[in-house]
């Protein structure tokens, strides 16, 4: 049984699509990681609570497959918007590695620098 197992969390690793603008943040490679630690002798893989492993993967499969986006959609396509008031365009180009590092090398406001100096001096005492 734990060959069907692996067979169904391979097709799903397959089928889950890899976004190349999230290096090393991705779900997609986290999730492969995970089913190749937890499937380490492939079809052999002896799985310890079978019920659990089920049950995570129809929870993968779920989230795979837009299950709840297509339940519960309330807005139309055109009109998909998040909390945050930002369309999926613009989500995504925010959470894109390069975003994040653009931030990270911002230049910091008077008050960032003041603080910054503070704690670092803090550290030197001690």
């Amino acid at each position: 049984m734990s060959a069907a197992r692996y067979r169904k969390f391979f097709r799903l690793c397959e089928e889950w699509p890899v976004d190349s603008s999230k290096q090393g943040r991705d779900l997609a490679v986290i999730i492969r990681r995970k089913v190749a630690e937890a499937f380490k002798m492939g079809e052999n893989t002896q799985i310890a609570d079978p019920a659990k492993c089920d049950s995570s993967y129809e929870s993968l499969q779920k989230l795979n497959t837009d299950f709840y986006r297509n339940k519960y959609s309330s807005m139309s396509a055109e009109r998909s918007v998040g909390a945050s008031g930002l369309t999926y365009e613009q989500c995504r180009a925010v959470m894109a590695s390069e975003s994040l590092e653009e931030l990270k090398n911002e230049e910091l406001g008077f008050l960032a620098k003041l603080k910054r100096t503070f704690t670092a001096d803090r550290g030197e005492a001690k």
